[in-house]
């Protein structure tokens, strides 16, 4: 073999080998690139999770410090001078210190008992009804916790018994019966009245004499129907045309005349 040939071929193996070399380093370089980047993926993963948990965690802290407010301020505002007192918005998102009992308690007949400054304006309106001939009763007015309790679990077991689960019954049962401590009936400012010619608390019981008249006479007492038809998206209760609740002559006239619900009138005022 002659040396320029010879130098040719050596020429080519050490290229050869260089680009091996080169090659070799950056697959062991990707490889180890390929192996920080996943730990380093790994890590952020770890991180986010951690992120998120710690998030829901501070969101539901704050869910819940801005409940205990607006039961502060709920039962605060029921028990004070304010004008506004009896606008007092309880529901679900609204929900009542649980050891709440009005200041002044009247009991009305029958045995129900209400909040004493709305009793004269209930008992005004249970009077003219029956001077225009109609026959009505309160069958429920102030609840405390413990009897709403009992109410609501009573309600459940009846869907329960029906084959709901209890998932299921719960559900159904908050749609006609407040979760216990978002009762209206725990302010003393809401009572139940049914006619004496119809005895179940369902919808044709707005298709009696007295509930109609109710429903037209008794903004000029100062109560409201308060949970009426087409509503419940707002409200989060079903029709219930028995249930009335004192606001006030003013708002009752202005909820009435608009077809505002108490969340509509409060949130506009």
């Amino acid at each position: 073999m002659n040396k320029a040939l010879f130098r040719d071929r050596a020429k080519k193996l050490v290229l050869t080998g260089a680009l091996a070399g080169v090659i070799a380093g950056v697959a062991i370089t990707s490889g180890i690139s390929s192996i920080t980047l996943k730990k380093a993926e790994k890590k952020l993963e770890i991180s986010n999770a951690k992120l998120q948990e710690q998030t829901k965690k501070n969101e539901e802290l704050q869910a819940e410090l801005d409940r205990e407010e607006v039961t502060e301020n709920t039962a605060e505002l029921l028990a004070s001078d304010d004008d506004r007192w009896c606008l007092a918005l309880v529901n679900e998102k609204h929900p009542l210190d649980t050891s709440y009992v009005p200041a002044n308690l009247t009991e009305i007949s029958g045995g129900k008992q209400v909040d004493s400054r709305m009793a004269d304006s209930l008992n005004k309106m249970l009077d003219d009804a029956k001077n225009a001939g109609l026959s009505m009763y309160v069958t429920s007015g102030y609840r405390s916790y413990e009897k709403q309790r009992d109410v609501f679990n009573t309600t459940m077991q009846d869907w329960i018994n029906q084959g709901y689960t209890p998932l299921n019954a719960y559900d159904e049962t908050k749609k006609s019966v407040a979760i216990p401590g978002t009762s209206e009936h725990a302010t003393g400012l809401a009572v139940d009245i049914m006619s004496t010619k119809y005895g179940e608390l369902d919808e044709k019981q707005g298709d009696t004499e007295e509930q109609k008249w109710l429903m037209e006479h008794c903004s000029e007492y100062g109560f409201v129907l308060r949970f009426p038809q087409d509503k419940s998206d707002i409200t989060g209760i079903v029709y219930e045309p028995w249930h009335y609740r004192y606001v006030g002559v003013d708002a009752a006239k202005e909820m009435t005349e608009n077809g505002l619900t108490l969340e509509e009138y409060v949130s506009a005022n």
